[in-house]
Formats: structure tokens, C-alpha cells, sequence
């Protein structure tokens, strides 16, 4: 299986390709291919150091990243999606999962969701019908993506309406570490699980607490 990763040499889009290098044919893609590039080499470089071997692991422009995969990975800010997208295409038929998460930082932490009422529901009205969307990974922490030597024991809720979609994500999220995917229902949901972001981020910040999470028991 083939996973692409738009925005891939950001902190999480880097983390993610890491985590995922072992397990699948990787497609890191950038606005700059060199770029792409050089965060692959950085990557493997990373994962030979721990004795972890990669299938594949490649750099791309973030167009040549979404034609070469199955699976796509929006690893990009919410300010930056509809600028991204526009420029984007090859979506039709390709699983693609929305880690995005609409917030604002201002005395606290807020939920500022787009008229869709969610970023991935705002993400499937700019793709095209074929596309199937999920939401996933919303609320782990940047940080912990790299941080290759802690296990991620998180809960992560997968929003969707395509169930087969849903099921292969969901099969992604838990070949990762400690991760367990949940069911959490139809993309309509997403909204819910976008908004647990700000609420751990405050969370962490009044309590004096890091890389808040959330597991299900």
C-alpha cells in the first residue's frame, strides 16, 4: 500500500511518514521536491540509526505524492488547506484522511470550525464526490510523532461515511505503535473530534501537563 503525505516535511507530516516508513511505501511530498528529498534521507538516516528498516520511503511534489498513492495524508495546517487544495488534483478514488484541526490560539485554546462545521467536512466539499474522506489523528500531539522512542498509546477516533474507507484506516491506525482505532460514526462527526484538540491543549496548559491524549477503556 502506498501513502502519500501532503505537507509532508512539517513536524507531524514528517512524524506520521517515520511511524509509517516500517509498514508501508511511503510518499513524502512538499512544495519543494528538494526539499521532500532531503527529509526522506534525514528520515531513513533517523530509522537506520535505530536498527528500523524502511519498504520505501520517497520524496515528491505534494501533486506527484497524491498520483503515486492510494492512501492520502493532508498533514497541513487548517489556514493552509484551501490554498493547498486548490493547486491539488488526482483525488478521485483515493482514501484520504484529514488530521486537521480548525483552533485558535488566543487567551486559550479555541474550536473555530469553518461553515462546513468541520475542516473535513470543508476538505470534502473542495475534493472531488470520488474522493473518500476520513478523519483521523486529530488528537495526538505534534511532538509525539517524533518522538521515536515513546509508545503512543492513544484512542483515535475515525470519522466516515465510506464504512470500507473507515475499516482501512482505522487497520493503518493500529499497525502504529500503541495506537487503537475507534469507529467514532459519519464524517458529520468529525467535528467533535476536531474540537478535543483545543479542549487537551488547555487541558495541558492550566494543569501544567504534557501531550495530553485520550484513551478509551
Amino acid at each position: 500500500m502506498k501513502i502519500g503525505i501532503v505537507g509532508g516535511t512539517g513536524d507531524i507530516g514528517e512524524g506520521i511518514a517515520m511511524r509509517l516508513a516500517p509498514l508501508y511505501d511511503i510518499i513524502v511530498g512538499s512544495r519543494d521536491e528538494v526539499r521532500a528529498k532531503e527529509s526522506c534521507t534525514c528520515s531513513i538516516a533517523a530509522l537506520k540509526n535505530r536498527g528500523t528498516s524502511c519498504r520505501s520511503f520517497t520524496g515528491a511534489t505534494n501533486q506527484d505524492a497524491i498520483c503515486c498513492a492510494d492512501i492520502v495524508i493532508l498533514a497541513v495546517p487548517f489556514r493552509n488547506v484551501i490554498t493547498t487544495l486548490e493547486t491539488l488534483s488526482c483525488f478521485e478514488d483515493k482514501i484520504v484522511i484529514s488530521p486537521v484541526n480548525p483552533m485558535e490560539k488566543r487567551d486559550h485554546f479555541m474550536f473555530v470550525p469553518p461553515e462546513d462545521g468541520s475542516a473535513a467536512l470543508m476538505i470534502r466539499r473542495l475534493l472531488p464526490k470520488e474522493a473518500r474522506i476520513c478523519s483521523a489523528f486529530n488528537t495526538i500531539a505534534a511532538n509525539k510523532w517524533k518522538a521515536l522512542n515513546e509508545e503512543l498509546s492513544y484512542s483515535v477516533p475515525v470519522c466516515g461515511d465510506d464504512e470500507e474507507a473507515k475499516r482501512m484506516v482505522m487497520g493503518i491506525v493500529n499497525s502504529v505503535s500503541k495506537l487503537q482505532g475507534f469507529d467514532a460514526g459519519p464524517l458529520a462527526a468529525s467535528s467533535m473530534v476536531e474540537a478535543l484538540t483545543p479542549l487537551l491543549l488547555n487541558i495541558a496548559r492550566y494543569n501544567k501537563m504534557r501531550d495530553v491524549g485520550i484513551q478509551f477503556m
